[in-house]
């Protein structure tokens, strides 16, 4: 058993491998609603708004749990949150295949949501935790990377799935699958905590980060995040839907183009931190600003292709994009604020993008049943607006004159004077 005493460490590397297997896992959970619709809404008998409801139900939860998320993972360790979180949510997944009516599966999505929310916080405190201040925009970045992996390869997984064993076996086996994950990563990872944070950061965690809350650059950090994940929700709910009913074309090769763009977010997230550290340190808000714009353009461009491989091609662009400015706010964030509460500030940034995922589906449903199918009100209104608020949003930061905008270590200063 030495080999597992060696590798049960606190090897920072070995943790980032198992937080990104279980981003993917969530993604791949989450995606599966999206790509079982249209057999779903068959046997429910959905309308487009009940459709978009079914999506926001998991969104409602995750949201409210993103900082009571956060929180948790600062008091009791990214460990200890992390099993129970995938615990749950894998016993929620396998059980929507068991849902019989309407209300039923709504319950389910939304309590799926409330189990899945902590991950996301519990994720960047555990970055906070193995990795020194100057790494984290890096890996934050690499491990949002893993979002788009797991969305990229969902379809792969999900549709095989459903075609051989309906959309109710296919949640059973996704059920499956993550209570294994656990067991590996109980055994493989041990807790720790950030090298920064001290016993006196342990009785005023609450009081940093109702601190931090007083900054504006923090609020437009959230809009930047909600305005982002407008886009980035709704296309992900319904491109499915849009690829099907507008384009065409039949399950078996939405499956195969659906991925694609995903690995374009793959490259952004993977290279984003380190571009902001090179390019833009200090000045990240110009990088956000400089992607909204470009995503507004690519979804222009996408919506008018005239073929669907341009308008792959253009989704790519918008995909590419979309993901940076996510990966910013985040990474901004976690460069600024002292590891005690890692979890709690990264999981605000990211609950204002979660909103935007019960709103998102819902609004896109309803302009779609409110023109006739037509997705013009989607796009040039509704998707473009957003990208643009997202750039207004981001100009009006303050440039930054402070690498840090620690109230943690601010505090333990002014403690010893």
């Amino acid at each position: 058993m030495g080999w597992l005493k060696k590798l049960q460490s606190e090897n920072r590397y070995v943790v980032f491998f198992f937080l990104y297997i279980g981003f993917c896992i969530s993604y791949i959970d989450r995606s599966a609603i999206g790509l079982s619709l249209p057999s779903i809404s068959k046997d429910f008998n959905l309308a487009p708004t009940e459709m978009g409801v079914v999506i926001s139900a998991f969104f409602i939860g995750y949201s409210i749990m993103q900082i009571p998320g956060g929180w948790l993972a600062d008091h009791f360790g990214s460990k200890t949150v992390i099993m129970i979180a995938l615990t749950l949510w894998s016993i929620f997944t396998f059980t929507t295949g068991h849902a019989s009516t309407l209300a039923g599966l709504l319950f389910l999505r939304f309590v799926f949501g409330l189990c899945e929310g902590p991950y996301a916080g519990s994720c960047y405190r555990a970055i906070a935790e193995y990795f020194p201040r100057e790494l984290r925009a890096t890996f934050t970045t690499g491990i949002l990377s893993s979002n788009y992996i797991g969305s990229a390869i969902a379809p792969i997984i999900i549709v095989p799935l459903i075609l051989w064993f309906g959309w109710r076996g296919m949640f059973q086996i996704l059920g499956v699958i993550g209570l294994i994950y656990v067991f590996f990563y109980g055994i493989f990872v041990k807790q720790s905590r950030p090298k920064e944070e001290t016993k006196a950061d342990d009785k005023n965690k609450t009081k940093y980060f109702l601190r931090l809350l007083h900054f504006s650059m923090i609020w437009k950090l959230v809009i930047c995040a909600f305005c982002v994940s407008c886009i980035n929700k709704g296309l992900d709910a319904w491109m499915p839907t849009y690829l099907i009913a507008e384009r065409g074309i039949n399950l078996k090769a939405v499956g195969y183009v659906t991925p694609i763009p995903f690995m374009a977010s793959f490259l952004s997230a993977a290279v984003c931190g380190w571009v902001m550290n090179k390019y833009f340190d200090k000045k990240e808000q110009y990088l956000i600003a400089i992607c909204a714009a470009m995503t507004a353009i690519f979804l222009y461009l996408m919506y008018n292709a005239e073929t669907l491989f341009w308008v792959v091609v253009f989704q790519c662009g918008v995909y590419f994009f979309k993901a940076c400015i996510l990966g910013a706010a985040v990474a901004i964030v976690l460069k600024i604020v002292t590891g005690s509460i890692a979890g709690s500030a990264s999981t605000l940034i990211n609950m204002g993008g979660q909103v935007a995922g019960f709103i998102s589906p819902v609004i896109m449903g309803y302009l779609v049943s409110a023109f006739n199918g037509s997705f013009n009100a989607v796009f040039y209104y509704y998707l473009m607006g957003a990208a643009a608020l997202c750039a207004v949003s981001a100009l009006l930061i303050p440039k930054r004159t402070e690498d840090i905008l620690d109230v943690g270590e601010e505090e333990a200063e002014n403690q010893k004077e």
